[in-house]
This record gives structure tokens, C-alpha cells and sequence, in this order.
């Protein structure tokens, strides 16, 4: 699986931002798909995760209430929709698939990884 991120940009305090992921392959459904953020300076951490069957959810809880997660099979995409986004929220952020069963939040678990796209949040 091949995975192109996209959607990032700048954005004041308070204000909104989606982003894409679209995915190359037909194994797409077969996938739990995440998003992660890496901030400079810190480590890589987890974000959001979608089920393969769309059927269960995961957040971090810094994101919940304010981001969310979904995802279209037929056209092989995820989403991330974050709302009322904060200075903290600024980082480079990345789509991930894994074979996992589950809402998978592991960094280790995700077998494939997009490129990242940047997210700044100015105040």
C-alpha cells in the first residue's frame, strides 16, 4: 500500500483544517488506517484510527472532542477532520496503514506510511 497525504497548511488558533490521505492499491479495506503527528523535537505519537470495516474509532485524548477520523473504501481515502485546532496541534502529520485487527495505536504495528504533511497552528 502506497499512501499520499495531503491537506496541511497554516491556520490561526480556533479554526479548522482536513486532511487527506488516498491510498494505491486494492488491499485498501484490508487495513486499519491512522494517523500519527511527529511536533519538532518529540516523537512520533498517535492521533486517530478508523477499523478496516469503519465500524470502530480511536483517538488520542489531546484530539478528542475536536478531531475526526473517517474513511471511504470505494475510493480508497481517509480522512482527518480537526476542528478548533490549537498551537499544539502543530507538527507533521502522517497516514498509516496496518494489518492489525483493531483500532490500532501503536506506532510499531502500521506496516506502511505516507509522507507527512505540515499542520501549523499559529496563536
Amino acid at each position: 500500500v502506497q499512501l499520499q497525504a495531503s491537506g496541511g497548511g497554516l491556520v490561526q488558533t480556533g479554526g479548522s483544517l482536513r486532511l487527506s490521505c488516498a491510498a494505491s492499491g486494492r488491499t485498501f479495506s484490508r487495513y486499519c488506517m491512522g494517523w500519527f503527528r511527529q511536533a519538532p523535537g518529540k516523537e512520533r505519537e498517535f492521533v486517530a484510527a478508523i477499523t478496516l470495516n469503519i465500524v470502530g474509532t480511536g483517538y488520542a485524548d489531546s484530539v478528542k472532542g475536536r478531531f475526526t477520523i473517517s474513511r471511504d473504501n470505494a475510493k480508497n481515502m481517509v480522512y482527518l477532520q480537526m476542528n478548533n485546532l490549537k498551537p499544539e496541534d502543530t507538527a507533521v502529520y502522517y497516514c498509516a496503514a496496518s494489518a492489525t485487527m483493531g483500532v490500532v495505536t501503536i506506532t510499531q504495528q502500521y506496516d506502511f506510511w505516507g509522507q507527512g504533511t505540515l499542520v501549523t497552528v499559529s496563536s
